[in-house]
């Protein structure tokens, strides 16, 4: 089990890992070792994310997720499997974590009567600033 939160937890069978080649540092190793690690989290048939939270998910994930509702997050930061296998699970746990925060609605509100009539004072007060340039009048 993945713990997201204290009420939250993701049981290890909805998680695939396939560990592939890793581009970046690694000298002669780097091309006989799979240390790259892609995880693919099946969100959209998860038993334990509610359909709001795959929804700001898919859309957190962008690209990241593909049209069958899986969601893959690829780790090539460090040298070993353990290392990037870690980094992928923590960045799952990040997605999710900001997906259960439902957005906050948005009140309309209208500007006060002052605000306007500030705004109009502004506008105003530039105007007459823009109206009194012009050439300089020598006088001899």
């Amino acid at each position: 089990m993945i713990a997201v939160n204290r009420w939250l937890q993701i049981p290890e069978a909805e998680i695939t890992y396939k560990f592939i080649r890793s581009s970046g540092p690694g000298g002669q190793n780097v091309n006989k070792v799979a240390s790259a690690v892609q995880l693919k989290f099946n969100a959209r048939n998860s038993t334990v994310l509610t359909h709001g939270v795959y929804m700001r998910l898919k859309t957190l994930a962008g690209s990241r997720m593909t049209q069958d509702g899986f969601l893959i997050i690829t780790s090539e930061k460090y040298r070993t499997q353990d290392q990037n296998r870690k980094e992928a699970v923590e960045r799952l746990v990040a997605f999710i974590e900001k997906a259960l925060v439902p957005p906050k609605l948005r009140r309309a509100t209208k500007p006060t009567k002052a605000s306007k009539q500030r705004r109009l004072d502004g506008k105003n007060k530039r105007s007459n600033v823009k109206k009194n340039r012009g050439k300089v009048v020598k006088f001899e």
